[in-house]
């Protein structure tokens, strides 16, 4: 028994050098995955600034009632789409009580039922919106120059192919982008104009300075769930009934509001 306690602590430690690098690689891959959304220097918040109020996109988290709850728990296909849950919570039909031997079968249509996000990316120069230019070709001093927006700027996000029921899609994938990014997101941001910005940049002697001013979008890909939606109804019961269930690829451009990414040039 002494001789093979110091072969077990052999073992433990081996088995601890090979399982260390694979919880590093792990920590370091989330580590990653978090820094990828997170605001570059060069990207400023301009909601405090912004001459054009934005209206955010706030999702309307909708909760199922114990009925729809049990519903949906009966079924094994996930349902997100919060217009579905809206449906079903306001649905009021119930089988009659001496209903035995009855049967019957409500079509609630065709619908997009949980959105799957693959991938989440974000470029920070998305769409142009501003250039700022300042001539010091014939100065004697450096000058400082900074953003001001000249015109407003619409900057709209839509989905990149075409998808029964866009309005329901474009919901659920707005929502797994916020919920992954944690930033302001929605399918319409305006900058407006006069709209400034106290960040200097700094144009030598003899040189000609560009500000140009980009709006950041959110590049959202995955793939979304649709099916036909049915109430049966069996004497004195009622479940939910999904068929003829089938998946498409789905990917959206979401701007962020209230955000500007600025690259500067000196010519």
């Amino acid at each position: 028994m002494k001789k093979m306690k110091p072969v077990l602590a052999l073992l433990m430690t081996i088995l601890i050098i090979m399982t260390l690098p694979l919880a590093i690689f792990a920590e370091e891959k989330e580590k990653t995955k978090v820094d990828s959304f997170a605001i570059p220097n060069h990207v400023l918040n301009i909601s405090k600034e912004n001459t054009f109020p934005n209206s955010a996109d706030d999702q309307e988290i909708i909760e199922p009632s114990e009925l729809t709850q049990e519903l949906l728990d009966g079924i094994k296909v996930a349902v997100d789409n919060p217009d579905l849950i809206k449906l079903l919570n306001e649905t009021s039909i119930k089988p009659s009580p001496v209903g035995i031997g009855y049967r019957g079968m409500i079509y609630l249509g065709r619908w997009p039922l949980n959105y799957d996000s693959k991938e989440t990316t974000i470029n920070w120069e998305y769409q142009s919106i501003n250039t700022n230019e300042l001539n010091n070709l014939g100065g004697n001093v450096y000058q400082e120059m900074n953003y001001v927006q000249q015109a407003q700027k619409e900057v709209k996000g839509a989905l990149t192919n075409k998808v029964t029921n866009p309005d329901d899609v474009k919901k659920m994938m707005l929502f797994k982008a916020a919920e992954k990014t944690k930033l302001p997101l929605a399918y319409t941001s305006t900058i407006g104009g006069n709209t400034k910005k106290n960040n200097k940049y700094a144009v030598p002697v003899n040189k000609y300075g560009y500000l140009h001013a980009f709006a950041p979008a959110v590049n959202e890909k995955g793939q979304v769930t649709f099916g036909e939606v049915y109430i049966e109804l069996k004497g004195t019961k009622k479940q939910l009934v999904i068929k003829n269930v089938t998946k498409q690829g789905i990917g959206a451009w979401i701007p962020i509001q209230d955000h500007v990414s600025f690259s500067y040039q000196v010519k």
